[in-house]
């Protein structure tokens, strides 16, 4: 408990220009990190990775410190985010999944069957102890710098489970979404509460924000997303509204923390998004490169600032072509704040990619802060 209460009291950070934007607070200057900064593009990520799989780094809470470490010591971002995976939850559920190199998650038994959804059993929180653990190292050496704890979202997750891994179209998915629809929702309860398992077990370790990835929300309608999926996430965000670091003068008590939510090809769901969001009190709503700042402001629940929204690929043209990008997404970011929304957090619209230049992002992030 003495090492908890040290923790809580240490990790209080006013100045972050993260924590400040991500909360509706002005900044002193443009914050910037970047979704997949830790790992992909790193000569020094690599090196570890070539030592050990995806899977065994994401259950060794020192690898998953270090990795989660060295975008912060290369590019000087604003915040880190932990090094881990969707589907770590999964494992630590009783689903048989592998990481396969260049495939992506790939499921031993996909769940297509009322009685397969039972193979979900709840998070069991020792098996994400190294999790925890990394957290709790991470708190102590990242200083000023926010940690950003992450899970996937339950229709993502369950995408992949009913899938048995990467899919285009998602056919297994939503026929089981549209003519099966009990099935669908008790599975999407399961998963509910495995990713709220997940994420609290990251907030009682110590994170200073949250953010929850739906990356394949993008291929439903607004009628479906509303119907099938918006419920669910909404639950995430509501039963972690309010949870976060202890307060030493309530010890029982909770801290709000910042909370994101995230897909990719989303325009017409982000509104939707937001308010599944929106029951914290520091609510943001990520924002890929297919819709600008401004758009999404207007689409966006009030009380919400934005997140985004480089394009990945525009990191692989040069620098002249970044340079000017990266101009346009601070003005746009700039013109979203006066169209309503409480801030503006600079990062890309989906992940680093693999072959992207270290020294680039290192640039880019200094432009920004320059901004």
């Amino acid at each position: 408990m003495a090492a908890w209460v040290l923790m809580s009291t240490r990790r209080d950070l006013p100045e972050s220009p993260y924590l400040t934007a991500a909360a509706g607070r002005k900044p002193t200057r443009v914050p910037v990190w970047f979704m997949r900064q830790a790992g992909r593009s790193l000569p020094e990520y690599r090196a570890l990775r070539a030592k050990n799989t995806m899977m065994q780094a994401c259950f060794d809470a020192e690898l998953i410190t270090e990795i989660t470490l060295q975008p912060v010591r290369r590019h000087g971002v604003d915040a880190a985010i932990l090094f881990s995976d969707i589907v770590v939850p999964l494992r630590a559920s009783g689903i048989d999944v592998d990481i396969v190199p260049d495939v992506g998650p790939v499921i031993a038994q996909p769940i297509r069957t009322a009685s397969d959804v039972a193979m979900v059993k709840p998070l069991d929180r020792e098996q994400v102890a190294p999790v925890a653990e990394a957290v709790s190292l991470l708190v102590a050496a990242l200083g000023e710098v926010p940690l950003i704890g992450f899970a996937g979202a339950p229709f993502t997750l369950a995408s992949y489970l009913v899938e048995g891994g990467p899919s285009r179209n998602h056919e297994r998915t939503k026929a089981m979404m549209l003519g099966e629809s009990d099935v669908w929702h008790a599975l999407m309860t399961a998963l509910t509460d495995v990713t709220i398992g997940f994420l609290r077990t990251q907030l009682d370790a110590g994170v200073d924000a949250i953010q929850l990835f739906d990356s394949w929300a993008g291929t439903l309608s607004l009628a479906d997303y509303r119907t099938y999926v918006l419920p669910h996430s909404a639950r995430v965000f509501e039963e972690l509204a309010g949870t976060g670091r202890q307060e030493r003068s309530d010890p029982g008590g909770h801290h709000d923390v910042p909370m994101t939510h995230f897909g990719v090809g989303t325009a017409e769901l982000l509104g939707a998004m937001s308010e599944a969001v929106s029951v914290g009190d520091k609510p943001v709503v990520g924002v890929d490169w297919r819709t600008s700042l401004a758009d999404a402001a207007a689409r966006v629940r009030p009380g919400v600032a934005l997140q985004g929204n480089l394009d990945p690929v525009v990191l692989l043209a040069g620098w002249p072509v970044v340079e000017r990008a990266v101009r346009n997404v601070v003005d746009d970011g700039r013109r979203a704040v006066d169209a309503g929304a409480t801030g503006h957090v600079f990062n890309l619209g989906h992940g680093v990619l693999p072959p992207t230049d270290p020294g680039i992002v290192t640039e880019a992030v200094a432009l920004v802060h320059s901004l």
